[in-house]
Formats: C-alpha cells, sequence, structure tokens
C-alpha cells in the first residue's frame, strides 16, 4: 500500500487531518502540500512539500516519487473570497480536481478524496431537510465550481472506474486553524471575539440558521468514507453531510452561558446574501444508511470544545 498525499494541507481541514492520517497509518506514510512552505502545526515523521496542484507536472512527479495511492485533495478557493477572484477560484476548484482525476485513470493512484459543499444547493433548493437529489442551481462561484466537481466525480467513477468519494461539508467548526474565507466562518470568529474582547460584530443576520459540524466529526466522516468497502456505496458523486444547524443568534446564546457578560452585534454584508441561498439544514440520511455515519457534537458540545481550545493555543 502507497503513501497519503494531502493537497492544500495547511488549511483547515488539512491540519487535523494530517493528524488523524498520523495516528492511524504512521507519520512516515503521510505527504503533505500546499502552495506556500508549512510553517506551524508541523507533525514529527510526516513529509512537508511545497506543491501547487495546477502544476500538472510536478504534481505527476510527487505521486510517483512518493509512491501515493490516496490523494486528498483539499486546495480549494472557499465562496466568500471566490465572488471577489472569479476567474482564479474556477482555475484553482476545476482545473485542480481534473489534474487528480487524470492521475488516477491513468492508474498512478488508486483512491481520492475531494469535498464539496452545501454550496452546490442555491434559492431553488428546498432550505429544510434539503434531500441528497434535489435541484441544484448554486449562485456562487464556489457552488458553481462544487456542482460541477461532483458531475465530474461521478463521471470519472462511470466511465473510468476512478474510485473518488465525497462529501458536501457543511460549516466546518475548529479552533487549531484560522477561517480561510467561508461565509460559515462567523461561527469560528464568534469564538476567537469571545475570548479577546468578549463581543462580537456578525456578518450574518441572527436568525440565518445554517447547517454546521464540528472538526472532529467532520474528519470522522471523511475517514469513514474512505475506509468504507467501495460497494456499499450509493452515491459515487458527493454525500450530504450533517452535523447540527443554528443561527447566530442561538451560538450567542449559547456562548452567552458560559459567558454571561459577552455581546453580539449584528452587520451584515454580502456574505449574508450567500447565506440566504443556502439550506437550513440537510437530510443526510442516505449516508447514515450506507455508511453508519452519526454526528456526536451537538451544539452545546461544540460550544464548550471551542471556547477551551482557543484558550489553550
Amino acid at each position: 500500500m502507497g503513501n497519503k498525499l494531502i493537497i492544500g494541507s495547511s488549511g483547515q481541514i488539512g491540519v487535523e487531518l494530517i493528524e488523524q492520517l498520523s495516528k492511524l497509518h504512521g507519520a512516515d506514510k503521510i505527504i503533505a502540500s500546499d502552495i506556500k512552505p508549512a510553517t506551524k502545526n508541523i507533525i514529527e515523521g510526516v513529509t512537508y512539500l511545497t506543491l501547487d496542484v495546477l502544476d500538472k507536472e510536478k504534481l505527476l512527479d510527487t505521486v510517483k516519487k512518493y509512491n501515493i495511492s490516496e490523494v486528498y485533495l483539499l486546495a480549494a478557493m472557499l465562496s466568500a473570497v471566490a465572488e471577489k477572484n472569479i476567474q482564479f477560484a474556477w482555475d484553482l476548484n476545476m482545473k485542480g480536481l481534473f489534474h487528480v482525476l487524470d492521475l488516477a485513470k491513468e492508474n498512478y493512484i488508486k483512491k481520492i478524496f475531494w469535498p464539496s459543499s452545501i454550496a452546490v444547493f442555491g434559492p431553488t433548493s428546498p432550505k429544510i431537510g434539503t434531500p441528497q437529489t434535489t435541484i441544484l442551481e448554486p449562485s456562487t462561484v464556489y457552488g458553481i465550481s462544487k456542482m460541477s466537481g461532483e458531475r465530474w466525480c461521478e463521471y470519472y467513477f462511470l466511465k473510468y472506474g476512478v474510485d473518488v468519494r465525497s462529501l458536501r461539508y457543511p460549516g466546518i467548526i475548529s479552533y487549531k486553524s484560522p477561517p480561510g474565507g467561508g461565509t460559515t466562518d462567523y461561527a469560528i470568529e464568534i469564538f476567537h471575539s469571545v475570548i479577546n474582547k468578549n463581543s462580537y460584530d456578525c456578518f450574518i443576520e441572527e436568525d440565518v440558521q445554517l447547517p454546521m459540524i464540528y472538526m472532529d466529526d467532520a474528519i470522522r466522516a471523511t475517514l469513514e468514507l474512505m475506509n468504507c468497502d467501495r460497494k456499499k456505496l450509493s452515491i459515487n458523486s458527493s454525500y450530504n453531510l450533517s452535523g447540527i444547524s443554528f443561527s447566530p443568534k442561538e451560538i450567542a446564546l449559547a456562548i452567552k452561558k458560559i459567558h454571561t457578560d459577552f455581546s453580539i452585534t449584528y452587520n451584515p454584508d454580502f456574505r449574508n446574501n450567500i447565506a440566504l441561498s443556502w439550506p437550513s439544514s440537510i437530510d443526510d440520511s442516505i449516508a447514515r444508511k450506507d455508511w453508519l455515519w452519526s454526528h456526536e457534537f451537538n451544539l452545546e458540545k461544540t460550544v464548550e470544545k471551542m471556547l477551551f481550545g482557543i484558550t489553550t493555543l
């Protein structure tokens, strides 16, 4: 069995995925790469490389040199940032995926994980309990690229037998790395503001409810999916994934149970319109049926973990 390559390893998911993969398979089996050299959160024994996923030749050289069998393609431009960098966001999110899919088609790698997002849903998708199969009319660059990527993942599986697996991540809440420019980032920023100034000015309206998941659950879901027998998987594009759903008002109330004098104000910007186009809750019953997915972190447990984690950084 070959080694595992994480592309985009310095991002929110990558930092913690490397940690868990190292524990499961040994640090010497993990190759972490990003477009910028890693300077922190470095795990002893893991090989860290500078790699641009848009450089297909160097990507192939890396796969050959390090005997890569699995690729976790995390490099992407997220929703809020992508709206300001349309062409580059499309190139990064789509060409990077094609480069990895083509390497698998040519049998250089055996298995791929590629994250999709609730951003594939749009204003015409059902808002409550959004089903696995429904209308996909995303209204953001990020969502359009993820919707397109899902179709290409399924195409490469059906046409070429490429074993590519994917999750439609909701907003991911974590404290070990800074937010990466997503619309759901308020649910991370709010905790840092609690610790630093005991107040927060939120860019989302108080009652806008969005699907979220705590990082530990997101990583576990990823690894469970990757370790599942392919024959048990009925979805070849990307699985709906759900943890908890809440609004800024609800998370603020949960924080105030611990920090009683915490205050929140609301100053919605363009990200609020993105949030309004997304679901309020997700139906992930197919994931729960196919590979027995089940989340562990509710809102209260998430708040406790985040506040404790940030204060101990």
